[in-house]
């Protein structure tokens, strides 16, 4: 197997992509893979590992069995990916993978997760080209394991090489050595030899313990049979059969009718011992339902207080995005403050703009002397041009002109009078805008506030119904309990009293069982009881007898009351089930408090609703007052534009009228000449008009300017009163309103989440309950369960305590015959039990205790030893070699599985534990490439061109490093290459290929030196 390259994209602590090319750092044979501690080196092993085989390295698995695979730094819209591209088993292939993960949905909001991906392609050299071979999981993990002949455990001891790992391996014991090399070498066929015989004993083992049970079935239903035919087994003591027993043996079934004898004898005895059995059974069944039910409580309290601990976290965690929506939503409001002014602004400066084109059209229009001319003198160039042409028309026409001005003045007057009084008007209602402005948003803001007290009212109106109702409930039951207790006692007492009854007809029954027996004898047939065909003094019937069917009536009347006490018990148990859960559900306060604190919040709740109820009429009438406000504004500025209009116009024309005036009497007819002086007169009125024309034009040019000027400067004002540095900051802080609604109820439940977590961690009893250490209900479950079934067993018992045996003769028979038949069994168990101890290593036999499978990694671990024996004395300068030993362990342990090292200088063999940092990093390298060739001939001879070293260099001098970098070198005369893991400085020097994990803040990146 040799590797060629590695993409990895979003992977671990690699934010971006990054390339390995692995062809290149492998020229020269041996390459360095360092960088800082944490930057991410284990992490490029671990991709070349999830690549071939869906999984990372098992010591760097999660306590869950799952690792995190996606890098934290990545982009949400980045995935995850692994790209490995290798040789194995002369084919060239390309494997894909990636894991399972969440990214943001292409519509709408929120995430979705992407299954997991596999691709496996490979390249065929005669056309150069790439074709897919599968996307299944499964069919790329077999395929790759079939071409590798390793399984993902044999791949990282062999590939990997975690010197960590052997360093323990060299000092640990028998079994951790086991352990691992049963997961590096197949030994599974050893294993199901031991299972083989381990089962086979047990097969053994259970037939001779069910002959045995038959046994002593046999004796059991001898005991039975003593009250009634058929019957169970009763609590109290039994007689087991002859230890033993030989096929054949004498005796057995007089010891058998010998026990039958003291079974007889102390049936009265056993029926007392189950009494008391039961009483105590009783006591101990109520004793563990009550620590069940106490632990349960406790058990659900913690669960509600982790829940609130979780909940709480998230809410943590939620902070700085609760705090940015937050200042989000306020930008925007204060925006939506400056939008008006916006397009006032915007307003003025379009009329502004076409006021100047007005004025630049009407100039145009003048002849060249008067284009550039200030306002004041197009005036004065229109009145002279008026008088020329007024000279023209005659006296008469001058005298018409002046009387047209008179009444153009009077009109003029009185239009000034009108926007004089609405500019007054309109600056009055200005002035009176801040207040009546911030009333109207003070109404809304209440509103707003009513609406929030709304939703927490509602949900604190909802906790306090469901608190009320259970607290009815919880009185209720609480009446019922009571009565069912008291019935519960009645039963009880029923039940005892039938128990007695029926008790005392069984002891009855007893005393008069030779007379039952009695009447079935006929003379000259065998007794039942002691098969004597003589019966000289058969019992008789005493006074007060008790028949069987008399028993049976009884004990059915006590079976009766008995099953309506358990049914009167399990309603109580309800109901008491039902009451407590009605009780944490209503929490400490009486009914009455809590119907009067639901009354309160129903109050406060329709007042909230009252006043929520008005926030749309108040936003209306804000936005109503802010319409009219900018409406009056507008009016004012008209006003004030006409009242300046008028005073210009009324100045021009006083002063026309002045001249024309002064003039009157100086002007005369026009002389001669009636076509020129008409082209004149025309001339000069078209000049006239376009004087008027362009000093009106300027003027409203002035004006609007003006107009842009104040509207740039209210704007200005209110960016900075809004806190905004311009106008475009205002507005892209705008926020559409679908989002604004989602924004306030982001935050609205946030803060109703707080006040929930406030109620949970306000109550003393779940901070108790956490105070306490984790309840094991399962435990708890399993001892009341078990109280139970020892309640009903003993109960069983008790029941069967007094029956009566009826053929001693006939089962003393059997039991002889199932006595013969233990024998057999017994010896053919002992051989199986035998040879399945050796195989397993518990057997005295096995001096070195030794299980079949450890015998046979035994072998396999001294071919390791030899081939990791070769490499240590090269690299210890030809001090230490590396032996299996099979010498027997200390304290009974196992053997067969132990490591020494010989000691060239002193000649003596040592364990591994004894050797120093340095050596045992040395002596673990050269076990795990000793390991390695012996796994790749295991697996097949699969060869592995690339081999990985992981840490451990900066435990050796310069002497001891050298060696070792020696050994490593010369693994390239097998054209392989070595990866060495290490953050040692020195290997920088004398490694020249290197791959570089460089750490940044915002994620890791690797660097190529070659």
């Amino acid at each position: 197997m040799r590797l060629h390259r590695l993409t990895l994209r979003a992977f671990g602590p690699f934010a971006g992509t990054e390339h390995v090319d692995f062809d290149a750092l492998s020229t020269g044979g041996l390459f360095l893979l360092h960088g800082a501690t944490g930057a991410g080196k284990t992490s490029v092993l671990d991709a070349v590992c999830y690549a071939l085989y869906g999984a990372v390295p098992g010591a760097r698995q999660t306590s869950r069995g799952r690792v995190r695979l996606r890098s934290d730094h990545a982009a949400p819209t980045d995935p995850t990916e692994v790209v490995l591209e290798l040789t194995v088993g002369g084919r060239r292939l390309e494997i894909t993978r990636r894991p399972e993960q969440s990214r943001p949905k292409i519509r709408g909001g929120g995430t979705t997760v992407d299954k997991a991906q596999t691709l496996l392609r490979e390249h065929h050299a005669a056309t150069g080209e790439w074709r897919a071979l599968s996307r299944s999981h499964q069919e790329i993990g077999e395929e790759v394991r079939g071409l590798l002949g390793m399984s993902r455990d044999q791949f990282c001891q062999v590939v990997l090489l975690p010197q960590g790992d052997f360093a323990r391996f060299l000092r640990s014991g028998a079994e951790e050595r086991a352990q691992l090399l049963g997961r590096l070498f197949d030994t599974t066929r050893f294993t199901a030899v031991e299972r083989h015989l381990s089962d086979e004993r047990a097969l053994a083992q259970q037939a001779l313990r069910s002959a045995d049970d038959k046994l002593l079935a046999l004796t059991h239903r001898m005991w039975q049979a003593v009250a009634e035919e058929g019957g169970r087994s009763a609590a109290g003591p039994a007689l087991s059969p002859p230890p033993e027993a030989a096929p054949g043996e004498a005796g057995l079934a007089d010891a058998v009718l010998e026990w039958a004898a003291l079974a007889r004898e102390h049936t009265a005895e056993r029926a007392e011992r189950s009494r008391v059995a039961r009483a105590d059974a009783e006591a101990a069944g109520a004793a563990a339902r009550q620590e069940l039910a106490e632990l349960a409580e406790t058990a659900r309290r913690q669960h509600r207080h982790a829940d609130a601990v979780a909940r709480a976290r998230r809410l943590a965690d939620a902070a700085e995005e609760r705090e940015r929506l937050r200042q989000a939503l306020a930008r925007c409001r204060a925006a939506e403050q400056v939008v008006p002014l916006l397009r006032l602004r915007d307003t003025a400066a379009t009329e502004h703009r076409a006021a100047e084109h007005a004025e630049r059209a009407a100039r145009a229009a003048l002849p060249a002397d008067h284009r550039d001319a200030a306002g004041e003198h197009l005036i004065t160039a229109e009145h002279q041009a008026r008088t020329r042409l007024g000279g023209l028309a005659a006296a008469r026409r001058a005298a018409e002109r002046a009387d047209h001005l008179t009444t153009e003045l009077a009109r003029l007057e009185r239009q000034s009078e009108v926007d004089e009084a609405q500019l007054a008007e309109a600056e009055q209602w200005l002035a009176d805008w801040p207040a009546l402005h911030e009333e109207l948003r003070c109404r809304v803001a209440d509103s707003q506030e009513a609406a929030a007290d709304v939703t927490r009212l509602t949900a604190e109106l909802d906790t306090a119904r469901q608190r009320t109702h259970a607290a009815a409930e919880r009185d209720r039951l609480t009446g019922e309990l009571a009565a069912a207790e008291t019935e519960l006692l009645r039963l009880r007492e029923a039940a005892a009293t039938t128990r007695d009854h029926w008790l005392d007809h069984r002891e009855r029954r007893l005393v008069g069982i030779a007379a039952e027996l009695a009447a079935h004898l006929n003379p000259g047939e065998p007794c039942g009881v002691c098969g004597s065909l003589d019966h000289p003094a058969p019992a008789a019937e005493s006074a007060g007898h008790v028949g069987r069917a008399d028993e049976d009536r009884a004990l059915a009347e006590h079976r009766a009351a008995e099953q309506r006490r358990e049914a009167a018990q399990r309603d109580l148990d309800d109901l008491h089930r039902r009451q407590l859960s009605a009780a944490e559900r209503a929490g400490d306060g009486s009914l009455a408090e809590l119907r009067s604190q639901a009354d309160r919040l129903t109050t406060e709740l329709a007042a909230a609703q009252h006043a929520a109820d008005q926030a749309g009429p108040a936003r209306q009438a804000l936005e109503r007052a802010e319409r009219e406000y900018h409406a009056r504004l507008a009016a004012q500025r008209e006003a004030g534009d006409r009242v300046a209009a008028h005073t210009s116009r009324r100045e021009a024309l006083l002063g026309e009228r002045h001249a024309l005036t002064a003039e009157f009497d100086g002007l005369s007819p026009a002389g001669g000449g009636g076509g020129g002086v008409a082209e004149r007169a025309e001339a000069l009125a078209r000049l006239a008009d376009a004087l008027a024309a362009a000093a009106v034009a300027g003027e409203r040019a002035r004006a609007a300017a003006d107009r842009a000027k104040e509207a740039d400067a209210r704007l200005d004002d209110a960016l900075w009163r809004a806190g905004f540095h311009s106008a475009a900051e205002a507005t892209a802080a705008l926020l559409p309103e679908a989002r604004q609604r989602e924004t306030q109820r982001r935050l609205d439940e946030w803060q109703g989440e707080e006040r929930a977590l406030a109620t949970e961690f306000a109550d003393e009893r779940l901070r108790a309950a956490a105070e306490l250490p984790p309840v094991d209900l399962p435990s708890a479950e399993a001892r009341a369960a078990l109280a139970e079934r020892r309640l009903r067993a003993a109960d069983t018992a008790a029941a069967a305590a007094d029956a009566a045996h009826r053929a001693l003769t006939h089962l003393s028979r059997e039991a002889t015959a199932g006595a013969r038949a233990v024998a057999p069994l017994r010896r053919r168990a002992d051989r199986i039990s035998g040879l399945a101890a050796l195989t397993a290593g518990t057997s005295s036999e096995n001096s070195r205790r030794m299980r079949l499978e450890s015998y046979v990694l035994a072998a396999r671990l001294e071919q390791v030893a030899a081939a990791a024996g070769v490499r240590l004395h090269r690299m210890s300068g030809g001090r230490y070699t590396l032996v299996h030993s099979d010498e027997l362990a200390a304290h009974g342990a196992r053997s067969g599985l132990g490591l020494h090292v010989v000691d060239a200088w002193t000649g003596r063999e040592r364990d591994t534990a004894t050797l120093s940092g340095g050596e045992t990093f040395s002596a673990s390298l050269a076990l795990a490439l000793g390991l390695a060739d012996v796994v790749a001939e295991e697996a097949g001879g699969a060869r592995l061109d690339t081999l990985f070293v992981d840490e451990g260099f900066g435990t050796l001098d310069e002497e001891t490093l050298e060696e070792v970098l020696s050994v490593l070198d010369a693994l390239r005369e097998r054209d392989r290459s070595v990866g060495i893991v290490s953050h040692v400085a020195e290997l920088r020097l004398r490694v020249p290929a290197q791959l570089e994990v460089v750490k940044h803040r915002h994620g890791s990146t690797l660097r190529h030196r070659v």
